[in-house]
């Protein structure tokens, strides 16, 4: 079994899952992260030359790969939800915890960040709130949400680790 972390960018899914696999003496990987040493060049990078049609395609063929593995926290992009071949797959393979956010926390969160391409634009605010409302249904799949806006990184890996025993 692994433990799939999905959410929207800025509710801890890194931060919490090299936390939660440190607890659980399981293996982490951040999805986005193997993409770019894979790629050899940053998701922002990706989205710009190849466009995000390119980035989904090779998002789903590395969780394939991850999702072989056993033990493992996998700490997924924001939008691997939007492929329904993607939940099944977690869901086979593992458990699906969402971890969410207020849209004031998140922006905080990200604010600092230049790596974001889907926040490169002129409202962030409203992109987050429409994009917080556009994946909301596939969020909702999740065997398990956990609201980090007002929680430890430490707080939200405990949750998770009395949900998944």
């Amino acid at each position: 079994m692994n433990i799939y972390l999905v959410g929207f960018m800025g509710t801890g899914k890194t931060s919490v899952g090299r936390q939660l696999a440190v607890q659980k003496k399981w293996n982490f990987i951040d999805l986005d992260e193997l993409i770019e040493l894979k790629q050899q060049r940053r998701i922002v990078d990706i989205f710009a030359q190849d466009g995000e049609a390119y980035f989904r395609k090779i998002e789903k063929k590395f969780l394939k790969e991850v999702s072989t593995q056993k033990k493992f926290v996998v700490a997924c992009g924001g939008g691997v939800v939007l492929d329904p071949d993607n939940i099944k797959l977690m869901k086979k393979t593992g458990i699906l915890i969402c971890l969410c956010a207020t849209c004031e926390a998140i922006l905080k969160r990200v604010s600092v960040s230049t790596h974001r391409p889907i926040l490169n634009v002129a409202k962030p605010r409203e992109r987050v709130e429409l994009l917080l409302k556009m994946r909301a249904p596939y969020y909702a799949q999740a065997d398990c949400t956990v609201d980090t806006s007002k929680l430890t990184i430490k707080q939200v890996a405990q949750k998770i680790i009395k949900v998944t025993k």
